[in-house]
């Protein structure tokens, strides 16, 4: 069905992406388990292979990709290790800010780094009191010279522990118009990541605490203008950070299947397998409906994207799909292996674990749910999509011979204005 929308280097991608993820992931899972806390060298390692660049421009030594071709790795990383699909995914959003909005000096700077895996970027948003209460945030940073003073604490910053730069929203006035947005260098003064906690999945990856005392920063490291905060972190969040958990659920759910399905073949009652059974089919048959449906919508929604078409209610709907048909499948799984899958010698618990840590970022299913309510009422808020389509049209799209066309630089951003 997926060849529907990827071609020939999407699937060459594929394989190169699951053969690595064979070969150099799954035999680290178990020490991941064990030990609960990030795993910096094969962040290191899985980074150098140029996947975090796969949306920046073959300018800056990006592959230039697209969107698909995103979905396409952290699918195929999620699929043996949901904790390695979702570092990639989170430094992909935290390239997100600079190349929706970063100025020429700051995209020549940081995307080739990027692009290689010198430098894993975050983005830090949320804070202890406010959640996804955007607005509520109070961390400051306030204008002293050339340089801007940042004081406060982020949180479930993904990458906090093994990111090179930070892109920090912080409140320099009042109102929506009153975030901005700052490129911090992880080793800056007066920037600490804060002790690592255990979480309940995805071990080997971190999403932790950012603490900003007295740090400052040059004004150069604004990106875009004063204000611009609230669009930075929308726009961020719904173009990238949506079909990227997406992406990481659709691995999972992948995984969950391929799992169930050797155990039903290998597992024997009443002297046959026990896939001879037609209510252990049902319930497979279910768990692959639910793969085909979500997999579908995955596709479709950054397959316009790519295009540079409006798009925003399929990434929403997207993720709200994904996240829930992974969680029914990996329940369907765990009820299959029964008393099996409680143990740590078979991953379906493992799954079923991770899937829940897709939940929350960006929106949880109430969110898109009431974001697909707006739409359905004539009232959709932000539309990123359409508004930074010269952005997010990617050259895969534009070229479909990878190579055929001299890499241009992509044009500027035009003004943006944020909205609620």
């Amino acid at each position: 069905m997926h060849r529907y929308f990827t071609n020939q280097r999407h699937e060459a991608l594929r394989r190169r992406v699951r053969d690595f993820a064979e070969s150099e992931v799954r035999p680290r899972i178990a020490e991941m388990e064990a030990a609960r806390t990030v795993c910096h060298d094969l962040s290191r390692l899985i980074a150098r292979q140029g996947w975090i660049g796969a949306t920046v421009h073959r300018a800056y030594g990006g592959m230039g990709a697209g969107h698909l071709a995103k979905t396409v790795i952290i699918e195929e990383l999620s699929r043996v290790s949901g904790a390695m699909g979702a570092m990639v995914q989170a430094s992909q959003l935290g390239a997100a800010k600079i190349i929706h909005f970063g100025s020429a000096e700051q995209k020549k700077t940081w995307l080739p780094a990027i692009a290689t895996g010198a430098c894993l970027p975050t983005i830090a948003v949320t804070e202890p009191q406010s959640g996804g209460q955007v607005l509520g945030m109070t961390g400051t940073a306030v204008r002293d010279g050339d340089d801007y003073v940042l004081n406060g604490r982020k949180i479930y910053v993904g990458n906090s522990h093994v990111g090179d730069l930070h892109g920090v929203v912080m409140r320099t006035g009042e109102g929506s118009s009153g975030l901005s947005a700052f490129l911090v260098e992880a080793d800056r003064p007066g920037v600490r990541a804060g002790a690592q906690r255990p979480a309940m999945g995805l071990h080997g990856f971190g999403f932790g605490e950012l603490f900003f005392d007295n740090c400052r920063v040059p004004a150069a490291n604004l990106l875009g203008r004063e204000g611009d905060g609230l669009a930075v972190a929308y726009s961020s969040s719904v173009l990238y950070g949506r079909p990227n958990l997406t992406a990481v659920s659709l691995g999972i759910h992948q995984a969950v299947l391929d799992e169930t399905s050797r155990f039903c073949a290998e597992r024997e009652r009443y002297g046959k397998p026990l896939a001879n059974l037609g209510n252990i089919k049902i319930k497979l048959g279910r768990i692959q409906s639910r793969l085909l449906l979500a997999r579908l919508a995955a596709y479709h929604a950054v397959h316009l994207l790519d295009r540079g078409l409006p798009c925003d209610a399929e990434l929403m709907n997207a993720k709200l799909v994904n996240v829930e048909s992974a969680l029914e499948s990996a329940r369907d799984a765990m009820d299959i292996h029964a008393a099996s899958g409680l143990f740590t010698d078979r991953p379906v618990e493992r799954y079923l674990r991770d899937a829940h840590h897709i939940f929350a970022p960006a929106g949880t299913s109430d969110i898109q749910l009431l974001r697909l309510g707006e739409l359905a009422l004539g009232a959709p808020k932000g539309e990123w999509s359409s508004r930074l389509s010269d952005v997010v049209r990617t050259e895969a799209a534009e070229d479909p011979d990878e190579g055929a066309a001299p890499a241009r630089l992509p044009r500027e951003r035009t003004e943006l204005q944020p909205t609620g």
